[in-house]
């Protein structure tokens, strides 16, 4: 027997292939042997790396093999200093990443303590409570309201049985069981089953256990999720490239200049300290810090705007995504059932006011606001919703309003309030409402009947109707039923509502009714989620919706959130698309209806192997393998399950799609930040590099030694570099479209000025150092004016750097103080190192006249003014006036 076969045949079937008995269940013995094939009814935990080699793993990366590269010259000139502190952050790094990744493992462990502790089951013909672990096929399990389903079931008998599903499916609203619902091919439709891991909201019943353990469906999505790899951002991914590449060349340039200069007659020991000065000046040793202090302060502002980032590499990459794939519920609706059109008398009017508060009106179809209670008809309506109805709703401690029991009656009993009706009068029976006979009856003790349910039901049993002004009227059952199609088009949830007066026989023995009206309702889209998905694609990011909700429902909510334009995809149409063709089916369309977890995990591979950076946000354990599998794996915090908030990259305190939207906005600036961090520090690199190759083909003296090279790269570069760290973000950062995956770290137009620079401070600092040699100066004198070169041009590139399509200066120190204060402690330090007499002995530095800093102010302030030429050549379009006013 198989799980996917169940649903299919009739329970009593079941019960004959799997050897049991509906009303007995199985006999121990058979249990026993079960089990012990079998085996128990747990989850399979994934076989995880050894904690040694996930530490060990955390050094395998080109930045952590550059500060190595960094540390082992350090160690072999003597700074015992630098090489402490270089090898402390490489420590700390990997501590952070093992830290994070095996928090991330625990995504399994909160999968399969989802699986309740114990069941009750009928053996030997007893009910009996027992490990959940020892149930077996064939089992008969019991189930109560608030119980967890132990395993898979094939639902035996059901009494106003609703199971909540919307961890395992997305469906928003509990689903009603029924033994003789038809079959149904996505879980959501499949009403004769109930699923391991899924909550019992409302009634009892019984079912047969037909798949246990790893065989269950939740045991599918433990699978998914074990087989979904981790993927690296895109970030880690360039800078790797990058700081590879970085490597190869310092060694190909070190091994150069070392060879020209031994075959030049020089000594090999010069040349060896020559080699190790030129690496140390290349290798952008700040680099790793700067990163991970600008991804620190860029998850310190997405968290005070509401997402929580677990792992740092996150940050950026939001910035880079090209789509969002959403859920529906919560995230671009507001998770609450409400009633938000009411038909009485043949009048329709509009309920104004979202989720379960109270607050709002009814107004008509002039949009003007109606009293209620004037209105006999409206009355009757709202008043049956509330009388037929057993759920409750009342504020919590913190003054939200909540409602206990049915999302739909709770609808209804805020819409009866905003309407302003009486409580109606006691209620002495009830007909449960129930799958097969669709509708629910409720007796008062004023003799009034009411009914609810759905229009065909209810209207088969009216014989008349309420007019406008409360008169009784022939019914025109043609015009109801129109009216409640009309709205169902519109994907609500529809109701339709009767009653009848002096009822004094059993309420099983429903007299004719008088239809009162509709009500329709819907989970409505969250105002500022329509707004964010705008601003996505104006960004030029895709959206689409993922959701477990039918087709109708799912591409209503979709044309309400903007997402109109693209095709609407049922599951059944997913799961039966090729793989090949799969990339462009993704691509075309923008909602998705009635999927389950395995296609999302193809949806999100798909968009990724048509070269997207894919951002998926989810709240359910169906969600988990495509939060893993995805560039960014976005977690609702609110109603997020364990599983989901542990495989994902980011959880969001108010499971509002606004957050994932300004979060998108950090991530660019954070990916902004990092770009003008390197293009500002890469020319000191670059130029000290070709300064001292310059020295050996040239056959000169060392314009700097090693220990000042280091000097510079450890003070001027992180001094300096901070301020990026917490620059904000430029005010059209949602008016561009997102940059290509494929596109480099550093793009073609600022490769042109980091070579500018670096060829300014090669001639300046070459240049002034010959010049002072010739007018006598001494060597330390010499090599402090290159020294300053190099600080004072950073100091006024920083301005540049700031903006890298418009002009700043002053206005970057007034948008950013740090920029100012990096400035000063620049200034102050090179002012040390130039005249503080210990800074002589210990870097070989030597104060200079008035006159010697004229000429290193003059390159410093030429860098600042042709890269600003260089901006305004390169600028492609005119300024907006919001970056004018930046």
């Amino acid at each position: 027997m198989d799980v996917d076969e169940a649903h299919r045949i009739g329970a009593a079937e079941v019960a004959g292939l799997l050897g049991t008995d509906i009303a007995a269940g199985l006999d121990s013995r058979r249990a026993a042997e079960l089990l012990a094939a079998d085996g128990a009814n747990l989850l399979s935990a994934a076989r995880g790396k050894s904690a040694m080699r996930r530490f060990l793993e955390q050094f395998n990366n080109a930045l952590i093999y550059v500060l190595l590269a960094s540390a082992l010259v350090t160690a072999l000139l003597g700074e015992v200093v630098d090489t402490v502190v270089i090898c402390a952050v490489v420590l700390a790094n990997a501590v952070v990443g093992y830290l994070q990744e095996a928090k991330a493992e625990k995504a399994l462990a909160a999968l399969a303590a989802m699986a309740p502790d114990e069941a009750v089951a009928v053996r030997d013909g007893e009910r009996v409570r027992l490990p959940a672990a020892e149930l077996v096929r064939g089992d008969v399990v019991v189930l109560g309201e608030g119980d967890k389903v132990p395993a898979d079931l094939r639902v035996a008998e059901a009494h106003r049985l609703a199971v909540d599903e919307s961890a395992l499916t997305g469906e928003s609203l509990p689903v009603g069981k029924d033994p003789a619902a038809p079959p149904g091919e996505a879980l959501g439709d499949r009403k004769n089953m109930a699923y391991a891991g899924t909550l019992v909201t409302a009634g009892s019943g019984t079912g047969i256990v037909t798949a246990t353990g790893d065989a269950t469906e939740l045991g599918k999505v433990n699978r998914l999720v074990g087989a979904a790899t981790a993927v690296r951002t895109p970030l880690t991914r360039k800078i790797d490239a990058f700081t590879k590449a970085v490597t190869v060349a310092i060694l190909v340039l070190a091994v150069f200049t070392f060879a020209v200069g031994v075959l030049r007659g020089q000594e090999i020991a010069q040349m060896v300290t020559t080699a190790v000065a030129l690496a140390v000046g290349a290798i952008p040793e700040g680099l790793p810090a700067i990163v991970t202090v600008t991804l620190a302060f860029g998850v310190s502002r997405m968290a005070a705007r509401g997402a929580i980032v677990r792992r740092l590499p996150a940050v950026e990459t939001l910035g880079g995504t090209t789509v969002i794939c959403t859920d529906k519920t919560g995230t671009l609706t507001r998770n609450a059932m409400t009633v938000v059109t009411a038909s009485a008398g043949g009048v329709p009017y509009a309920l104004s006011g979202g989720g379960y508060d109270p607050a709002g009106e009814v107004r008509d179809a002039a949009d003007r606001p109606v009293d209620a209670g004037a209105l006999p008809a409206l009355a009757e309506l709202f008043t049956a919703g509330a009388a037929c109805n057993d759920a409750g709703l009342a504020p919590d401690a913190d003054g939200v309003w909540r409602i206990i029991g049915d999302p739909t009656e709770g609808a209804l009993l805020v819409s009866a309030a905003k309407a302003g009706v009486p409580e109606p009068p006691e209620r002495v029976d009830v007909i449960p409402f129930s799958s097969r006979a669709q509708y629910m009856a409720t007796l008062h003790t004023d003799g009034t009947v009411y009914v609810k349910g759905s229009a065909e039901r209810v209207l088969a049993r009216c014989a008349d109707a309420l007019d406008a002004e409360g008169r009784t009227v022939a019914l025109d059952r043609a015009e109801a039923e129109g009216e409640a199609a009309a709205l169902g088009e519109r994907a609500l949830r529809v109701l339709a509502f009767a009653r009848a007066r002096g009822h004094e026989g059993p309420l099983e023995e429903l007299p004719p009714l008088t239809f009162l009206g509709l009500q329709g309702m819907q989970d409505p889209p969250r105002p500022e989620a329509v707004a964010a998905v705008a601003a996505c694609r104006t960004a030029g990011i895709e959206v689409k919706m993922i959701t477990g909700d039918h087709l109708a429902t799912a591409r209503a909510i979709g044309g309400e959130i903007g997402l109109g334009g693209g095709a609407a995809v049922s599951g059944t149409e997913l799961s039966s698309c090729a793989e090949e063709e799969l990339p462009e089916l993704a691509r075309r369309a923008s909602v998705f209806a009635r999927v389950s977890p395995e296609d999302k995990l193809r949806l999100v591979n798909a968009l990724r192997r048509d070269a997207q950076v894919v951002a998926m946000t989810g709240d359910g354990v169906n969600d988990a393998p495509a939060l893993k599998q995805a560039d960014i794996g976005v977690a609702m915090g609110v109603t997020g399950t364990e599983v989901a908030k542990e495989a994902a990259d980011m959880v969001l305190t108010d499971d509002d799609f606004a957050t994932v939207e300004a979060a998108v906005e950090e991530g660019r600036g954070v990916f902004d930040n990092i770009v003008k961090f390197m293009i500002w520090a890469l020319p000191a690199n670059l130029g000290l590099g070709l300064l001292l190759v310059a020295a050996v083909v040239l056959a000169t003296d060392l314009p700097i030694e090693p220990l000042q090279v280091l000097w510079l790269n450890m003070t001027a570069v992180l001094i300096l570099g901070l301020p990026f760290a917490v620059e904000p973000r430029d005010p059209d950062v949602m008016l561009r479209p997102p940059r290509p995956p494929d596109a480099p770290l550093v793009e073609r137009p600022y490769v042109l000025r980091i070579l500018l620079v670096s060829l300014i401070l090669l001639a300046g600092s070459f240049g002034l150092f010959h010049l002072e040699r010739a007018q006598g100066a001494s060597l330390a004198v010499a090599q402090t004016v290159v020294v300053n070169v190099f600080a004072l041009t950073l100091l006024t590139y920083l301005f540049a750097c700031l903006s890298l399509n418009r002009p700043v200066l002053w206005g970057g120190v007034r948008r950013n103080p740090w920029v100012g204060v990096g400035a000063l402690a620049l200034v102050a330090i090179q002012l040390l190192y130039t005249y503080v007499p210990f800074m002589h002995s210990l870097f070989r530095s030597a104060p200079l006249t008035w006159a010697q800093w004229l000429p290193v102010l003059a390159v410093a302030v030429l860098a600042y003014l042709a890269v600003e030429v260089l901006k305004a050549i390169q600028r492609p379009r005119p300024l907006t006036p919001a970056e004018e006013g930046a």
